[in-house]
């Protein structure tokens, strides 16, 4: 039994703190440990509105030691998100890079906290890398994707997993809508395209009218410059 390698302490103190995130959510992070191993937690960080981050879905995984609270966690972050390197524990004051900064009394809650913050920022740590705005979007964009195809992120988070679902139900009824109609979008086009037309001849004509005005009162002034000339 792979959850027996946690010390008595160290079991009690987790289940307690999960049950305490259970009943006090932290906003923009869902976290929970595995079945087989009460050592090892998966979370979420949703990415926060008006961030580079914003509309992403971040899976990573903070991994106790068997004397947690006395000494911290390793956390890595798994899915692509252009402020962390994958797959590689991240030096943080919280994590096992620092024991001599790490407090007994921080928690669950705290640790992902100062993830969440710290992967707001632009300050570099050992495993942050550096993209621009747009990779991050673009990063954003796909990471929900990327996720449905880990299993441990699907049983752990079946909610994010419906969420995907439902977005991909909606662009296969878009592009089902487009293929049924696509005639919609050419003749709203040339709607436009005769539109403009239409603007331009009807100044064309403005035009010409303007000028045969002018060539009139023209004409009356050189008539009465003949007629005074006569006289």
């Amino acid at each position: 039994n792979v959850t027996a390698m946690a010390s008595a302490a160290a079991s009690k103190r987790l289940r307690t703190e999960y049950r305490n995130l259970q009943k006090n959510p932290v906003e923009h992070i869902t976290a929970c440990p595995t079945e087989a191993n009460i050592l090892e937690w998966h979370y979420v960080i949703v990415g926060p509105p008006k961030t580079p981050y914003d509309g992403g879905v971040y899976h990573g995984i903070v991994k106790f030691p068997s004397e947690y609270p006395f000494k911290p966690p390793a956390i890595q972050m798994i899915t692509p998100n252009g402020r962390f390197k994958t797959q590689t524990r991240l030096c943080l004051s919280m994590s096992d890079f620092h024991p001599e900064s790490w407090n007994p009394l921080w928690s669950v809650s705290t640790i992902l906290m100062g993830l969440f913050s710290f992967m707001c920022e632009n300050s570099p740590t050992q495993g942050s890398i550096v993209t621009t705005t747009e990779q991050k979007h673009r990063a954003a964009r796909e990471s929900l994707a990327f996720n449905c195809k880990n299993t441990t992120f699907c049983e752990l988070f079946p909610e994010f997993v419906e969420q995907y679902a439902e977005r991909c139900d909606r662009e296969e009824k878009a592009r089902a809508e487009a293929a049924l109609h696509p005639a919609s979008t050419t003749n709203s086009s040339n709607l436009e395209n005769n539109t403009n037309a239409s603007d331009l001849k009807g100044n064309d004509i403005a035009s010409w009218t303007q000028l045969a005005g002018l060539v009139g009162v023209l004409g009356v002034l050189l008539y009465a410059v003949m007629q005074l000339a006569t006289l």
